[in-house]
């Protein structure tokens, strides 16, 4: 089993140092995680430095760099997606390349996963298949203890509202939140159905 993590999720999990643990959830390895071909150049330049900061996109190339890179996806599955202007060309990949293989996707595009549910054949070939971001916290919650979790998530509050809002200093409770925003999520984007890590759905 294969993971294939898209750009978003890749650095909010990489900055709060989630990557390795998220990998464990599904008994995998960084080096069974799947990155777009463009993620280490990304990070040397341009919205992510930006957004992240330099320190952090520097400590994060290496660990890209030891991931291998997503097979590119056949257009039978690719056309479906490219006119999609919520669906940027590296999530349309990721997508593309899970509809036809038993891959699992983390996805911190909340955007595209809208746009997704409405595009013939995804909801059927991703089912049960798609993490989100949310998720991942909720399982880590569970297994490392609220408040370690709120300590390495600290870097994302400035540019992450759920983070911000779950993990604040006044919310006790961080899973109410990101189970509430999960729940919320999962009917949203509905007929695709995500992964649901309190039913520990077995992919």
């Amino acid at each position: 089993m294969k993971l294939l993590v898209d750009t978003d999720a890749f650095c909010k999990l990489g900055v709060a140092e989630f990557l390795r643990e998220m990998a464990r959830i599904f008994d995998a390895s960084l080096q069974e995680c799947r990155r777009l071909p463009a993620l280490p150049y990304m990070l040397k330049r341009g919205a992510l430095r930006k957004q992240y900061g330099a320190r952090a996109c520097d400590a994060l190339i290496p660990i890209a760099d030891t991931m291998p890179v997503m097979n590119r996806p056949s257009v039978t599955w690719l056309d479906k997606l490219t006119s999609i202007d919520a669906i940027d060309p590296g999530e349309a990949q990721i997508f593309a390349a899970a509809a036809e293989s038993d891959m699992i996707v983390i996805s911190g595009d909340k955007r595209s996963l809208r746009a997704l549910k409405g595009v013939e054949g995804f909801a059927e070939a991703l089912a049960g298949r798609i993490v989100v971001i949310e998720a991942i916290l909720l399982i880590l919650c569970d297994r490392l203890g609220q408040e370690p979790v709120r300590r390495q998530v600290a870097p994302l509050v400035a540019s992450d509202n759920v983070v911000r809002i779950c993990f604040s200093e006044e919310n006790l409770d961080p899973r109410k939140g990101l189970s509430s925003y999960y729940t919320a999520l999962a009917a949203d984007v509905e007929p695709l159905v995500l992964w649901n890590p309190q039913a520990k759905v077995e992919i």
